[in-house]
């Protein structure tokens, strides 16, 4: 047990700080926020949160990593809707609580190593779920079949209309009159999150400060 813990420590040392393009970072979990951690609802074993939920965060809406950060800072993720079961659930308390739209932690593939032939054509099969480190089950997706181009999501719009390219997965509200369905988004636009507990992350926290309860 311990040599995996280890290996998990620096692992998630590595990763909490890495520099990103514009200088921010992905941080790392905050043991006294992690034991304070809010959690709304339990579904499948695991704890979440929804930022319109609670008094502190309604109304704030985040970029991708703005609320991926928000969440690991208290040991959770944002949401990676894996399996049919856990789409439909988070589907569901959108359309509930009336968002428009969501960020999840999906992302494709964009640094080095994406080359690689089983992730190509990258902008279909290059997208990964960033909190589980795993790429999106081909056997299971909820892409839109369409988008601001009406065509099936992914298509990259933005940056074929000559903005940022969308490489951050964002689930919709009926937005363009699709249903609710994920979207290929580009990582800076601002919106409500959900977080999801990160197994991970609270493994560390608590090897780490083995008094703590978290």
């Amino acid at each position: 047990m311990l040599p995996a813990l280890v290996f998990l420590v620096v692992a998630l040392s590595a990763s909490a700080h890495g520099q990103f393009v514009n200088g921010r970072i992905l941080e790392p979990p905050v043991p006294a926020l992690c034991a304070q951690r809010k959690i709304h609802e339990t579904f499948g074993g695991k704890g979440y949160f929804f930022s319109w939920k609670d008094p502190s965060t309604a109304g704030l809406e985040e970029d991708w990593l703005g609320g991926r950060n928000w969440c690991r800072m208290r040991c959770m993720d944002l949401v990676s809707p894996e399996s049919r079961a856990e789409n439909d659930y988070v589907k569901t308390r959108i359309l509930e609580g009336k968002q428009r739209y969501i960020w999840t932690s999906g992302r494709v593939c964009d640094f080095k190593g994406c080359d690689r032939p089983d992730l190509q054509p990258r902008r279909v099969n290059g997208w990964f779920w960033t909190a589980e480190l795993k790429k999106l089950d081909p056997g299971f997706n909820d892409w839109s079949r369409s988008g601001g181009l009406s065509r099936p999501q992914p298509d990259n719009r933005e940056e074929q209309q000559g903005g940022a390219t969308e490489n951050c997965l964002a689930i919709l509200n009926n937005f363009y009159n699709d249903g609710i369905n994920w979207h290929d988004v580009a990582c800076h636009h601002r919106k409500p999150f959900v977080c999801e507990e990160n197994e991970a992350l609270l493994k560390y926290v608590r090897y780490t400060n083995p008094n703590l309860r978290v």
